[in-house]
């Protein structure tokens, strides 16, 4: 039984391929057309899933939605009766595409599916999932749990935007939701908004921001914007913000709160910025926490299943599992709408046909490498193709070039295996960097990635060796938790060091890897498997024997406002229009000393700041 999974229209649209209940493929549609959150039909997805397979679509017996534009519509109808007269500009911009093309996304769909399969109608098999229950599908049928708990966050679905589901092997029952227009998802990003950064894209940069500010604001937050029930519950005061009526997040009402307009993107951060940052996370990890300590109690349930756009809130995440109230935490790694497209496909299979579950090891992602791979005789070609210049190397010989390249200070482009599914480097379309250097992280964020030099990287490290360099004692395979460097790793800090604040703290060396330790000594951990990902193993290996340290900093293998490298020509146009030294990709190794000046020069007006 093959179930195709389709998210689109609204953000990150992709495709993913079940059969039998196990995942064959996923990716983003982002990842192909090269288009940053790409919400469009995504056929180039569709075609790479089946692709891989050796299929048709014909061969697919059904095909899931990850979510019910009716449903949607009637939310969006109904906020703008409720807000009436106010919004009608928001409702006169919105109506004329709902009435073209949103409100009837069956046809579009069928038409479109029709079209990638030669003129054959497929109406009747597709099938509409609601949104939530697509986020919840995909983590917990994705999941190593018989049982669970299954918590989504995000920003809004069709009503729901924060819900509570029971997974008991191939069920899931809905039991609590919060609806629109009162949202987690929406309050952190409305911060977003006002800090200054794009919403549904900056969440990830007012997070890294965080830790640089004090949380001053956070009980003007809970004794204004957010009314907090101790079982997690809340609802918000709508008469700060215009997301109902608007086309902004906040209002006036927002910034007379927090002493002025919102920052204007691109210009200096001040520390009111990072303050709000601080304070935001530290309301969102309460009710986070609330909401699963709750959750724990009334269930009586020892495993935890997180998915949703919130659920890619790594601080928040580290913390719910060292609350302990669950035992067993998983959190699906595209936990954001892309992922809806796989939930879609395992809620179909499980609980629409009611096929039983196959559970293997650690969970059914695969590492979360599902996305394309190229042989060695198709890197070689494609690369020669574009002009590079590259050594064709056994695997010892590659490994070893890398490390000397890590080892050297140099940034190393990683192109390895299938693609990762979702957003987080995983060690297939990775920037590496030896976590030692002082200055690595500068020298990544400026000249390698080309994003603001506050951000911090992560760690991958090997999982055999996690707990002599972090405080964490359990599988993070997906980058999705947080925890502190180890004190015995850690530098102390002179009286000047610790008197600085703000950005001010920011070239400080705090521990034996500055490169991956924030500036609370955190860091997003991601611990590599031998079975998941033999080679990237491999090079953590060959670099611990080398250097006694078994980290790397490992960054996604794009530069701003850029999806990840899908494609060898993507990792080569990459590699030669920014600060990348070095690339590995297969067995084929490329020093950018030795490439064409000429073509340093086309690629390097590629890649400018947007």
């Amino acid at each position: 039984m093959r179930v195709l999974g389709i998210s689109a229209f609204y953000h990150d649209s992709a495709a993913a391929l079940i059969e039998d209940g196990e995942i064959l493929s996923a990716a983003q549609e982002e990842r192909f057309t090269r288009r940053k959150h790409d919400a469009r039909f995504p056929r180039l997805a569709i075609e790479f899933c089946l692709e891989q397979s050796g299929l048709s679509l014909s061969e697919v017996d059904y095909i899931a939605f990850y979510d019910k534009p009716f449903l949607k519509f009637e939310r969006l109808l109904e906020t703008y009766l409720a807000f009436a007269p106010r919004g009608f500009k928001s409702f006169r911009t919105a109506m004329p595409i709902w009435l073209r093309e949103k409100l009837f996304q069956k046809r579009m769909l069928r038409n479109a599916l029709a079209e990638l399969n030669g003129g054959i109608d497929l109406g009747d098999r597709l099938l509409f999932a609601e949104h939530h229950q697509s986020h919840a599908a995909s983590a917990f049928f994705a999941s190593p749990f018989r049982q669970a708990v299954i918590l989504t966050l995000d920003g809004v679905g069709e009503w729901a935007t924060t819900s509570a589901s029971i997974g008991n092997d191939n069920r899931l029952e809905m039991i609590k939701e919060i609806h629109f227009p009162h949202s987690l998802g929406l309050l952190y990003s409305a911060f977003t908004h006002y800090a200054g950064f794009k919403v549904n894209s900056g969440e990830y940069k007012l997070m890294g921001l965080a830790p640089y500010g004090s949380p001053r604001f956070r009980d003007l937050i809970l004794n204004n914007l957010i009314d907090l029930k101790p079982d997690g519950s809340f609802r918000l005061d709508l008469s700060y913000f215009d997301y109902c009526v608007g086309l902004r997040m906040t209002n006036p009402k927002f910034e007379q709160l927090f002493g002025g307009p919102a920052r204007k993107p691109e210009s200096s951060i001040t520390q009111r910025e990072m303050d709000l940052a601080a304070s935001i996370q530290s309301v969102t990890e309460e009710v986070i926490l609330r909401l699963t300590r709750a959750l724990a109690a009334e269930t009586g349930y020892r495993n935890l299943c997180l998915a949703g756009g919130v659920a890619l809130n790594c601080v928040a995440n580290g913390k719910v599992s060292r609350d302990h109230r669950f035992e067993n935490v998983w959190i699906q790694p595209a936990a954001g709408d892309a992922g809806g497209a796989l939930g879609a496909a395992l809620a179909t299979y499980h609980q629409f046909l009611n096929q039983p579950r196959r559970i293997k090891g650690q969970d059914l992602m695969l590492g979360s490498y599902l996305g394309p791979s190229f042989s060695q005789q198709e890197i070689e070609s494609r690369l020669a193709a574009v002009g590079a210049r590259f050594d064709i190397c056994d695997d010892e010989t590659l490994l070893n070039a890398s490390v000397d390249a890590l080892v050297a200070g140099k940034a190393l482009g990683w192109f390895q295996g299938r693609m990762e599914f979702g957003p987080r480097a995983l060690g297939a379309r990775s920037i590496l960097a030896d976590p030692r250097s002082p200055t690595a992280q500068r020298t990544l964020n400026l000249k390698v990635k080309f994003r603001e030099s506050f951000r911090p990287f992560a760690p991958s490290v090997l999982r055999e060796q996690v707990q002599d360099w972090f405080d964490l004692d359990y599988d993070s395979p997906y980058m999705l938790m947080v925890a502190d460097v180890k004190r015995d790793r850690r530098r102390a800090l002179t009286s000047e060091e610790l008197s600085l604040f703000g950005t001010e703290r920011l070239n400080t060396v705090r521990s034996e890897i500055p490169a991956v330790t924030h500036v609370d000594y955190s860091a997003r951990i991601q611990t590599v498997h031998r079975e998941t990902n033999k080679r990237y193993h491999a090079l953590l290996s060959a670099f611990s024997q080398r250097t006694g340290c078994p980290v790397l900093v490992n960054t996604s293998f794009n530069v701003r406002g850029e999806p990840i490298v899908c494609t060898p020509e993507d990792a080569w146009r990459c590699f030669m229009g920014t600060g990348i030294d070095s690339l590995a990709i297969g067995n084929c190794f490329l020093d950018k000393a030795r490439q064409d000046s000429g073509a340093k020069r086309e690629y390097a007006a590629t890649y400018e700041l947007d």
